[in-house]
């Protein structure tokens, strides 16, 4: 994934999106619980896995969330934008081999404070599979 453009407090408008699209693998799985510390076996052994209610190994929600913070630091805002707050409901598994389309929505934006609020969604075939919301601190071109 490539910078396309790095946004300013002032070239933001309500409705504005970004998006980007991962396709989950096994490596990113087990790379993620090595980072995280989350080796919930649910996540890597697919015995345990299968004994649940998912019936096989899902991904970590929070990579999913992880995929919003691609989005914000790599397209829009993009470099030099910083996180302030996150929402996030996670509404339904990330399995292996599923594409997450991740998609940030400009919902509200505060000038005065260099502040711009997003509606965030990941989605697997259509379907949300996390929602949330979240507040970032985004640089002025006059700083």
């Amino acid at each position: 994934m490539s910078t396309t453009k790095s946004y300013c407090i002032e070239d933001l408008s309500v409705g504005m999106e970004a998006s980007m699209s991962k396709t989950v693998g096994d490596a990113d799985i087990v790379a993620f619980a090595e980072l995280s510390g989350d080796r919930n076996p649910v996540h890597l052994d697919a015995e345990y896995a299968a004994k649940t209610m998912f019936k096989e190994r899902i991904a970590h929600g929070m990579l999913s969330a992880a995929y919003i913070s691609a989005v914000f630091g790599m397209q829009m805002p993009g470099p030099g934008a910083i996180y302030m707050s996150q929402t996030l409901q996670f509404k339904a598994p990330v399995k292996i081999g599923d594409t997450v389309v991740t998609t940030v929505k400009v919902t509200e934006v505060i000038p005065e404070k260099k502040r711009a609020k997003f509606e965030c969604v990941c989605a697997v075939n259509g379907k949300p599979v996390l929602t949330g919301e979240a507040m970032l601190m985004v640089p002025s071109r006059g700083a």
